[in-house]
């Protein structure tokens, strides 16, 4: 398996794996346009030339950004392959300088055992929300808030 920054020609890959997962109210869905806009974001995971997981580190401030759309193929969950790529994400924002990461998600349990903690939504900054505008879960958002401090 290899790890690497995301390619052009990962952009379907990414959009499939997101949306099927989306589908299932797992994860919130994106559009193939803003997987190429936010491409650069992407990590993924390879096997065999497949693109069997992913994971976006999106800066949102200087001291601030956000672990969006991780997602690893069913039949390869439970390898540690999520938990390597929001290292992945967490690496790059520490050479970044950037010392905070949130993350808002269904499975907060994931996210603590990385070091993750639990914040309440309305603490973190309000350019977070414009994002959340366009969801189709607003404003009754089931997604839970933690983060990190990487100091």
């Amino acid at each position: 398996m290899i790890l690497r920054k995301a390619k052009i020609k990962d952009v379907k890959e990414i959009y499939r794996l997101v949306n099927y997962f989306a589908q299932r109210g797992e994860m919130l869905p994106r559009s193939q346009s803003e997987i190429y806009e936010n491409m650069r974001d992407f990590f993924v995971a390879e096997e065999n030339g497949e693109v069997i997981g992913c994971c976006a580190l999106h800066i949102l401030w200087d001291n601030l950004a956000e672990v969006k759309s991780l997602a690893v193929a069913e039949e390869h969950q439970g390898k540690g392959i999520g938990k390597m790529l929001v290292n992945a994400c967490l690496n790059e924002a520490r050479e970044l300088g950037i010392n905070k990461v949130f993350a808002l998600t269904f499975k907060p349990a994931f996210f603590q055992k990385l070091g993750f903690r639990p914040i309440d939504k309305d603490d973190l900054p309000r350019k977070v929300w414009g994002e959340c505008i366009k969801c189709p879960l607003f404003p009754d958002c089931k997604e839970e808030a933690v983060i990190i401090d990487l100091k």
